[in-house]
């Protein structure tokens, strides 16, 4: 939080303007919510940044408060140590009772605070069995400066502290942009023991260092079962050089005969000379799922080739003598902003990558604050995978593989699911999944394999029979704020499970399967033999289904251009972006079956815990599922249609929706849907982290189509926290229509957050009508938007 000089404590205005010199860490005791509401009744002051409860609800939630001097920082814990003796606080500091009385404790930025728990237990394994000598990668950020010549200071302190230590520094960034400076060092290990003690000597006391974790370390892609091709599409027109989507990723075989015409493969940072063939995994197979989809099923090729810079090096991982979030931020740089643009026109990056020693536990990681200024920006479209766990883990009531494969479909589900609701907190996304501007795809337990493949599936153990869900390694929501994540699921492999051990009276413990042919995503591999270009194999999980999205995101936008031709693709970046964005999202829905089964089983039952209800459902499927190919498809008994623009601060706007006349008079299943999404300007470090909000505003004449807000998908409570907000309604009752009826559906922008923008910000809006059956809807709706555009140009 922000305190604006409340009862002359002497804290100034804006911590970003000056060089902060101390931290309060506020230990708070049960709700954050109650807190935050004592916080808004003292005077001038302002929270900023908080973590979010954690889910497993064994840790306290904690807030922040710059402070610019040791002053300041005194003053304060005095009142506090006031408070605690006495129970009262001198004249003028009343308002600061309610804060107090919602603290734990109270205490400066310390060890403790800049090597977590989490980052601690990574560290310690690393250095298990090293001699003293041995140096070891950290990440180190410090505390951010907003005045340069501050920032070197504390950077040259930071470094001279390292070499006194017989380390080195090997890499470091500043991005003013997302308040982010770090450095990447090496250290000896008897320099990183005393960070694990967390003795002030060691560097995590020293004041310029706000946090201290281990290297990134990419999350890794398995393939199996290496094949010759089965077949590679001959003839036809060569992709079109001028790129839309951008792979940041592995060297990809760039070779291959699946890649070799859809491919320009940009080696911004040397990567591809040392990176062997047979290790160009990760890469391959993901170009091959956007510009194929699942090879189990042909599919069409895209009619563009994307743009990769290659982002994972040697056996699939990051370059070691760079910080990831630099590496990131200088690729987009190149294609969009470098003295000469590589891909000027790029507004769709697949990032089908995560940092798997950086779960989201409330706070947003530097990658995702990176990647919501870029997305405001430039207007681009990052789809990002929600991060795959494939540790291990128990399920209550079996005790050997052969009851858990007995079981009857239904109990065998609600065993998984519970148990995996478990350990919920052990499963979170893995940045940079919280990001607030990208989307978020998990992978949906789903695949095209055939009937006579299924088969040779190397594990038996089916977890979700008739579930249509998330499959069992997807990471689990919610995002920032409590936002819906992941956003969409998207086809990831019909992962089945392997048991890791059982008998002896102790539950049964399994962990998510590896692909295979019977169950898997088919996609183009580095070939098995030598004299071979190249191979196919299987693979699965969340980076498979952020390339499908990413290949369904990029056919949505060839659909646009074949419709409307120039008037589409004349709009700046940013709307087709924002537009994309909106009717990427705009088919996810939550299966019925799958909605009511999470409720039953987890609950929690009674009167008034609908909203509980629905959190542990988009915990799982986010918005929900889309189908690939409905999510592009036309069919005659609906119509969907789209708006873009730009939208200033505290106003709304009207988007006429024609109803068309076969839509009344009928009592049969119809529905009214409607997806907006915008890229929010991002302020780091505060709590209004979004700073723009908007909304779609409940249509007065909704009542009049005979539907009702949809009980089985988010309400405005759970859209209205991230940057895309989404209504249903549906109904079975004969609506009245009157002929040539339009209903006026009205977004609007909320007040802004935190600092005022006065910028207008762009939109991107679908909305469908539907009604089963009744084959005149996309007609009637077509030529009606048909006549007012002749009215229009008369």
């Amino acid at each position: 939080m922000l305190a604006r000089d409340p009862a002359g404590l002497g804290l100034r205005q804006d911590p970003t303007a000056l060089a902060p010199e101390r931290l309060l860490v506020f230990e708070v005791r049960g709700s954050i919510q109650d807190f935050a509401r004592a916080i808004a009744k003292v005077p001038d002051l302002e929270l900023v940044d908080e973590e979010e409860l954690p889910s497993d609800e064994d840790k306290q939630p904690v807030a922040y408060l710059l402070v610019p001097d040791a002053k300041a920082l005194t003053q304060i814990l005095r009142l506090w140590t006031i408070w605690l003796e006495t129970g009262e606080l001198p004249t003028g500091f009343a308002p600061w009772r309610n804060v107090f009385d919602c603290l734990r404790d109270i205490r400066p930025w310390g060890p403790s605070d800049r090597v977590q728990d989490v980052d601690r237990d990574i560290l310690n394994e690393q250095i298990a069995g090293r001699a003293d000598d041995d140096l070891i990668f950290l990440e180190i950020e410090l505390v951010f400066r907003a005045n340069t010549a501050a920032g070197t200071a504390t950077e040259t302190e930071l470094a001279a502290a390292v070499r006194a230590r017989g380390g080195n520094v090997v890499s470091r960034a500043r991005l003013d942009d997302i308040a982010y400076h770090a450095l990447l060092v090496r250290l000896p290990v008897r320099a990183i023991r005393a960070i694990l003690e967390r003795a002030q000597s060691s560097i995590a006391g020293l004041d310029p260092v706000m946090h201290i974790r281990p290297q990134s370390v990419a999350t890794a892609l398995e393939v199996e079962d290496v094949q010759p091709i089965s077949t590679v599409a001959q003839g036809g027109s060569d992709p079109s050089p001028d790129a839309i989507l951008a792979l940041l990723d592995g060297v990809p075989v760039a070779g291959h005969p699946l890649l070799r015409r859809h491919l320009i493969v940009e080696d911004h940072f040397g990567l591809e000379p040392g990176t062997l063939v047979n290790q160009r995994i990760h890469g391959t197979a993901m170009a091959s799922l956007i510009i194929h989809g699942d090879r189990n099923r042909p599919e069409a090729m895209l009619p563009r080739r994307i743009h990769c810079i290659p982002v994972l090096g040697a056996s699939d991982e990051f370059p070691q003598d760079r910080l990831i979030v630099d590496v990131i931020y200088q690729a987009v740089l190149q294609m969009r902003e470098s003295a000469e643009p590589t891909a000027r026109h790029v507004i769709i990056v697949n990032l089908s990558l995560g940092n798997r020693h950086r779960q989201f536990h409330g706070q947003m990681s530097p990658w995702a604050r990176l990647l919501d200024r870029l997305a405001y920006r430039y207007g681009i479209l990052f789809l990002v995978s929600a991060g795959n766990i494939g540790r291990d883990f128990e399920i209550p009531g079996y005790a050997t593989s052969l009851e858990l494969e007995a079981a009857a479909p239904q109990a065998r589900s609600s065993m998984l699911i519970q148990a995996i609701a478990n350990i919920q907190a052990d499963r979170r996304l893995l940045a940079p999944a919280e990001t607030v501007n990208g989307l978020t795809i998990g992978a949906k337990n789903a695949d095209q394999v055939s009937a006579a493949d299924r088969a040779f599936a190397r594990t038996n153990i089916d977890p979700y029979p008739n579930l249509d869900t998330s499959n069992p390694s997807s990471a689990l929501g919610p995002g920032y704020a409590g936002s819906v994540k992941p956003d969409l699921l998207m086809p990831g492999a019909r992962e089945h499970l392997r048991v890791t051990s059982s008998g002896e009276g102790a539950p049964i413990r399994v962990a998510p399967g590896r692909p295979s042919r019977g169950a898997g995503l088919k996609v183009a591999a580095p070939p098995s033999a030598q004299g071979l270009e190249g191979a196919e194999s299987f693979t699965n999980g969340t980076s498979a289904a952020t390339s499908m999205a990413s290949r369904t995101a990029h056919r949505i936008h060839d659909a646009l251009e074949a419709g409307y031709g120039e008037a589409f693709l004349n709009l700046p970046p940013q709307n087709r972006a924002a537009l994309i964005k909106a009717l990427l999202v705009h088919p996810a829905r939550w299966p019925d079956a799958t909605a009511s089964f999470v409720r039953r089983v987890l609950g929690p039952q009674g009167r008034g815990q609908a909203p509980k209800q629905k959190d542990n459902v988009r915990r799982f499927v986010g918005y929900g599922p889309v189908d690939p190919d409905e999510a592009v498809a036309c069919a005659a008994d609906r119509a969907t249609f789209w708006a873009t623009g730009q939208i200033g601060r505290e106003q709304r706007l009207p988007i006429l929706v024609p109803i068309p006349a076969a839509y009344g008079g009928q009592a049969r299943l119809h529905s009214v849907s409607a997806t907006l999404a915008w890229f929010t300007p991002v302020l780091a470090g505060r709590r209004s982290y979004r700073t723009v909000r908007m909304k779609i505003l409940d249509p007065d004449e909704i009542a009049q189509l005979g539907v009702t807000a949809h009980g089985d998908q988010p309400d405005f409570n759970q859209t209205n926290r991230g940057t895309v907000y989404t209504r249903s309604w549906r109904g079975e009752k004969a609506a009245a229509v009157p002929d040539g009826m339009n209903m006026p559906l009205w977004i609007q922008r909320e007040p802004d957050q935190g600092q005022q923008l006065d910028e207008a910000v762009t939109f991107g809006l679908a909305i469908t009508i539907a009604m089963p059956g009744v084959n005149e809807i996309y007609e009637q709706v077509r030529d009606r938007l048909r006549d007012r555009q002749r009215a229009q140009t008369r």
